[in-house]
């Protein structure tokens, strides 16, 4: 399932509003007040048109100089940008909802290079532990808390199950607005992530290239089972944590558990592949935030 079609749906007359009210678009237009009104964002502008200099397409990866400047414009980059604001009654809503929460998604733009995409995550509302296959995305947080766990894959030639494999750990921390971009590669950086929003959260995700299950960048989504500090034990380890899971009643996460007692150490785990969660709920919007011109075809 790619994260920007088959995850998240088709787009539907129903939209989850982020003003004042639960509406059609089509016909409460004027109701559905999700950005401020739609001018050009200069910001917005510049990070469009460097990503059609970085981005190259499927099998390339930016360069270091490349990210550094991708990076620099999205460390400076504010929701206002993106005609987002933290009057909307999205971001002042409090508690938890009862039941799992729906995400929010719309596309600010997608060529065949690259694409940018907003997230919105009411409180614990989760994007389970998910891949980028041939992918490098930038990841900014515009408003709000959030959890990231993420894993890139260990090279070894060690046995597992067919549906286990060895990950190692890349960070497992809590993020809040305004913070720096994080990167992610193909291979490196945590190319494997969850998300778990603590308050109202908005997350800007810049994708190239983009999901296209056609071209093989399909999404898999995994459950991780964690292990210690050595890549010897590792399987045994997490071999035992995955029969506990499957045995527990408990609705603790064996995760968060092994985190407290290997603190400050290497952390891996054993990814399994799983089936997109049934309760994984992402409703997809139409973008009514500031245009970017495109001034060439990329």
């Amino acid at each position: 399932m790619t994260m920007e079609a088959s995850v998240v749906g088709k787009k539907r007359n129903n939209v989850v509003v982020l003003g004042n009210s639960i509406a059609r678009k089509k016909r409460c237009i004027k109701r559905t007040k999700q950005y401020k009104k739609p001018t050009m964002s200069m910001t917005l502008q510049k990070l469009f048109t460097s990503c059609k200099q970085v981005f190259k397409g499927p099998g390339t990866i930016p360069n270091s100089l490349e990210v550094q400047n991708l990076r620099h414009i999205l460390d400076n980059m504010n929701p206002e940008d993106l005609g987002l604001s933290t009057a909307l009654l999205f971001f002042k809503s409090g508690g938890v909802t009862a039941g799992t929460p729906s995400i929010t998604y719309t596309t600010v733009c997608k060529t065949q290079n690259f694409s940018m995409c907003l997230f919105f995550l009411p409180p614990s509302a989760v994007i389970p532990l998910h891949n980028h296959p041939g992918m490098t995305v930038f990841s900014k947080l515009l408003l709000g808390s959030m959890h990231i766990k993420s894993y890139d894959w260990v090279d070894s030639d060690m046995a597992t199950s067919s549906q286990l494999r060895l990950a190692k750990l890349k960070a497992d921390n809590v993020f809040t607005a305004p913070c720096n971009t994080s990167v992610l590669y193909p291979t490196s950086g945590g190319n494997i992530h969850a998300f778990t929003a603590l308050t109202p959260c908005a997350l800007l995700d810049v994708i190239g290239p983009p999901y296209s299950k056609e071209d093989g960048r399909d999404c898999s989504y995994y459950r991780d089972f964690p292990c210690s500090v050595s890549i010897d034990s590792a399987v045994d380890e997490a071999l035992e944590r995955k029969n506990w899971w499957n045995m527990s009643s408990k609705p603790c996460c064996p995760m968060d558990e092994a985190l407290e007692a290997l603190e400050g150490k290497d952390v891996y785990g054993l990814l399994e592949e799983i089936e997109m969660p049934k309760d994984l709920k992402m409703e997809g919007i139409e973008y009514l935030g500031p245009q970017i011109i495109e001034e060439a075809a990329v």
